[in-house]
């Protein structure tokens, strides 16, 4: 079952710009100007992701010199691809449980 740490993960993520962010630093680590000049985003609109990102326990900060380096914490959403992995095998067990009305 998902907790609300979960679902809070997920509407984080369900952000097209939080979610773009995430798939970048899945590749490498990143710092913000990297982050602005991939995404696109305002320094600033990126940086309020990035708060967003790093309280909802999804991002690391590692700072370096003057700039502030980001890295996912795989470990979140491994543990989140669980939950839908349990979730999905429910669904094929429950899928000729039938409640009569």
């Amino acid at each position: 079952m998902l907790t609300s740490v979960d679902t809070d993960v997920i509407r984080v993520l369900g952000d097209s710009l939080r979610l773009k962010i995430v798939t970048l630093l899945a590749r490498e680590t990143l710092c913000t100007t990297h982050l602005v000049q991939e995404t696109g985003a305002k320094q600033t609109n990126l940086s309020n992701h990035m708060k967003v990102l790093r309280e909802a326990g999804i991002v690391d900060t590692e700072p370096c010199g003057r700039f502030t380096y980001y890295k996912l914490k795989p470990e979140v959403l491994e543990g989140l691809s669980m939950q839908f992995a349990e979730l999905a095998a429910s669904a094929r067990g429950a899928a000729e449980n039938k409640r009569a009305c």
